[in-house]
């Protein structure tokens, strides 16, 4: 018989209970890749780097860090009342690593990785050190200001386009005489007369906002008033710019042929304008600059537009001696190989339309970098030249940038020297690329920096608040107010980035490719050509627009307001979401409120480059938490319509059992309050009332 079955019923109790092994406390573990969790948080190749890890104070039995395929003890090097931390240190050299830690407690374990707790493991989701992977410092938790340049502000009437200018897809150029007149359906020809000179005038507006980078779409010489189709890359648009010599004729009634329209030519291709454009940029770029304020630029590398000198299909370039002849007029041209022509026999020259274009337009002709390697060298000097001086502009944002060329690999391979580029001229500029799905093949540390956070931001954030499609193209109630299927959503598609490219992601509400989020607040599923743009202002909701802001102002990465989104602009999708910055009849409520939230923002540490931590998410009803350090906040949403009273446990955050917190900010159905409130920790839980359609945010005070 054994020593065990030979004790009596209380010695036997009492060797379980002094064996029991204590039940792992899931919710209190944490761990990230912010420097408080690994430092340095952007190691270089040869650093060891020091990996910490979070447990209930006292609670498991061990804790491993998994990498390189073996399992490394951690050790206690904090602790106190609430958490122990856990640490250890690896060496990390040119490949990536990746990394998990498993907690054990007697015959219990589970593990950690960016989902959070799991009892298996998806590889993809492990953390990953991908040494000299760095995001510029600046950018991490920046405020952006996305400007259209055209419907900003008009601070020089003498570069107005003009009527009749120009043709574009078969009609004359229209200037627009009435700022507030909505953009047409097919509006693609109006033009509104905002130029760079208009966003030195509203500088003072810009920098009394807070923001901390101008995102410019596209300033290189273009037919559109969009820019998206450009001619000329190596120079501003004189529209946008400065015009200085101004000769020439408007086209007369009945011609469209552009060759005659030599106001226009001498405008875009007299070396006068395009030399005061380009210095008028670099002014803008230099008193951003000394404002605090970065400037990024749009790159539109996967198209051209049929104006292009490469191409030249307007006739615009073929009577100047400056200028080499285009590839639509004859085969010999130099950039003949930029392009890739469907039929290429001698006999379809002159004027051979048999290219290639973006979605089948003419007017966008697809640039053919796996057939030219000297276009591909062209492109890459314009990557330089704008990142450095005169210009010293702070980055790209790449449009449509997985699809530059014919082959995936090529993609990628043209990315890496389109960084390298980048970097060697200004190792603090950003690269930002238009991106739809998982990006993570880009966010190797060899590519781009981050992109425009569609997956991880904007889709989730709208449909959870007002249930549409970002197009207002749709509508589905079931996902308004459930926050199991947002946080989840958010947190699959955060795991996706590597800390680095996260912190930097552009997180928007609306811009010039989506309907205007306050119009996605009414439910109304249309487009201007249908409903009209008057249909774009009914029925929204501003409550529902200040929750979503301070959503974007209190997240991870970098908040870009959409010029306007600030003052009350509403609109559907492309054309109507470009309407003009409203001056002299702002929602200064809504302006004011963009402040306050930004000066929040760039006043709490945490918000920039602190965790996150989902704490309550029910129906209508969502909390989550910013902490680094000391500075601790606490966020509320309430998207129901009735005001509710809730006990939150802020403990897993950090907040001690008997602190105070302030309330900075309340949002509701009418106004705002930015009150200090000031609310009691009791036992690690707070006690609040929220109102119906609003948002708290809170912070804990910090005692001397």
């Amino acid at each position: 018989m054994s020593i065990y079955n030979k004790l009596s019923k209380m010695n036997k109790f009492l060797l379980y209970v002094n064996n029991m092994r204590a039940i792992i406390r899931r919710d209190s573990l944490f761990s990230d890749c912010t420097d408080q969790f690994l430092n340095p948080c952007e190691p270089e190749p040869g650093d060891k780097v020091k990996i910490r890890f979070r447990t209930f104070h006292n609670n498991p039995d061990m804790v491993y860090l998994c990498a390189y395929d073996i399992k490394m003890e951690m050790h206690i090097v904090e602790t106190g009342d609430m958490f122990d931390i856990y640490e250890t240190e690896i060496s990390v050299m040119e490949d990536k690593v990746e990394y998990y830690f498993e907690i054990v407690s007697g015959f219990e374990r589970c593990y950690y990785t960016k989902l959070g707790v799991v009892d298996d493991l998806p590889h993809e989701y492990f953390f990953t050190i991908v040494p000299g992977y760095k995001t510029p410092e600046w950018a991490k938790g920046a405020v952006m200001y996305q400007i259209f340049v055209d419907r900003f502000y008009n601070g020089d009437r003498t570069n107005d386009v003009e009527n009749g200018e120009y043709s574009y897809i078969g009609g004359y150029t229209e200037k627009i005489e009435n700022w507030d007149k909505y953009p047409a359906a097919m509006g693609v020809r109006e033009f509104y007369g905002g130029d760079l000179q208009g966003v030195l005038d509203k500088m003072d507006y810009l920098q009394s906002l807070g923001i901390e980078a101008i995102y410019f779409n596209p300033l290189f010489v273009s037919p559109s008033n969009h820019k998206y189709d450009i001619q000329d890359y190596d120079y501003i648009d004189p529209h946008y710019g400065r015009i200085v010599d101004d000769e020439g004729e408007l086209l007369r009634d009945g011609e469209l042929r552009n060759s005659r329209a030599t106001k226009y030519i001498n405008r875009v291709t007299n070396k006068k304008n395009l030399n005061a454009s380009n210095e008028l940029f670099a002014t803008l770029v230099e008193e951003a600059h000394r404002r605090g304020i970065k400037v990024i630029i749009d790159g539109v590398f996967n198209h051209c537009g049929s104006f292009n000198k490469w191409m030249d299909k307007e006739h615009i370039y073929e009577d100047n001696d400056e200028y080499k002849t285009g590839a639509y007029e004859t085969k010999d041209s130099p950039y003949h190989n930029f392009f890739n022509f469907f039929e290429n026999d001698d006999s379809r020259w002159p004027e051979n339309s048999s290219y290639d274009g973006w979605w089948g337009y003419d007017t966008l002709p697809k640039l053919n970098y796996q057939g030219s390697k000297e276009l591909e060298e062209y492109v890459l000097g314009i990557a330089k030249k704008w990142v450095s001086p005169p210009y010293n502009v702070d980055g790209w944002r790449l449009d449509v940038a997985a699809d530059l060329g014919y082959d995936g690999e090529y993609n990628h391979q043209f990315w890496r020297k389109f960084r390298k580029a980048v970097k060697e001229a200004n190792p603090n500029a950003i690269i930002l690329a238009e991106h739809y799905g998982d990006p993570s093949s880009w966010l190797q540390g060899d590519q781009w920096d981050t992109v425009m956070n569609y997956d991880a931001f904007m889709e989730p954030v709208t449909w959870y608040l007002t249930g549409m499609e970002k197009h207002s193209d749709s509508k589905s109630e079931n996902l308004i107010g459930d926050t199991s299927w947002f946080i989840n959503t958010m947190k699959y598609n955060m795991a996706k980035f590597h800390t680095p490219s996260l912190m930097v992601a552009m997180n928007e509400l609306s811009n010039h490719d989506h309907s205007r989020f306050l119009t996605r607040t009414n439910g109304v599923v249309g487009r201007t050509a249908i409903l009209g743009p008057d249909a774009a202002n009914q029925g929204v909701s501003k409550a529902v627009m200040k929750e979503a802001v301070v959503m974007q102002m209190t997240w991870i990465g970098a908040p870009t307001v959409y010029y306007g989104d600030e003052a009350g602009v509403c609109g559907w999708t492309d054309p109507d979401n470009r309407r003009t910055y409203p001056w002299g009849h702002e929602d200064m409520e809504l302006v004011d409120f963009h402040r306050e939230m930004i000066r929040i923002r760039k006043e709490n540490i945490a918000l920039k480059k602190g965790s996150y931590l989902p704490l309550v998410g029910e129906y209508n009803f969502f909390a989550y938490g910013r902490f680094y350090k000391n500075n601790r906040l606490l966020i509320l949403i309430n998207n129901g319509n009735e005001e509710v009273t809730k006990r939150i446990r802020v403990f897993n955050l950090g907040v001690r059992r008997d602190a105070t917190m302030e309330k900075l900010m309340e949002t509701g159905e009418i106004g705002y309050s930015t009150y200090c409130e000031q609310y009691s920790v009791d036992n690690y839980y707070i006690n609040i009332t929220i109102k119906g359609k609003s948002a708290v945010v809170m912070r804990e005070i910090v005692r001397e």
